[in-house]
């Protein structure tokens, strides 16, 4: 299903990526990304993405006409371009080598977040 605005899907009970999407969400002065916990099931899932997935990464879907659902580090550049203060770092996934980087370091902290900053429940 689509939808109106960029959506980001994150672990909300990972204080890791609550961080994270807090510091977006502080840069997001036009509000021009929704974000949703994957432990809202009702709210994801008009996505139809299966919750290993979602557990496993991120997902950033896009509004049409794009349609879009990326996941993991592959969605970074593209949050960073709907944040004016960040948009200059998406350019950076565009070097040679730079997004197979990224994809391997996304996963190893994905795979450690709940080391790396204790997690708290979604309320």
């Amino acid at each position: 299903m689509g939808v109106e605005r960029p959506t980001l899907i994150y672990d909300g009970e990972c204080g890791f990526c609550r961080r994270c999407v807090d510091l977006v969400l502080r840069s997001d002065r036009q509000h021009r990304l929704d974000v949703v916990p994957f432990q809202d099931q009702e709210r994801v899932a008009r996505f139809g993405i299966p919750l290993p997935a979602l557990a496993a990464a991120m997902h950033l879907m896009l509004p049409p006409p794009d349609g879009r659902v990326l996941a993991g580090a592959d969605a970074a550049p593209e949050i960073l371009r709907l944040l004016p203060r960040w948009r200059w770092l998406a350019g950076v996934f565009r070097v040679p080598g730079v997004r197979p980087v990224a994809r391997r370091a996304y996963g190893w902290i994905a795979r450690r977040r709940r080391c790396l900053v204790r997690g708290y429940a979604v309320h």
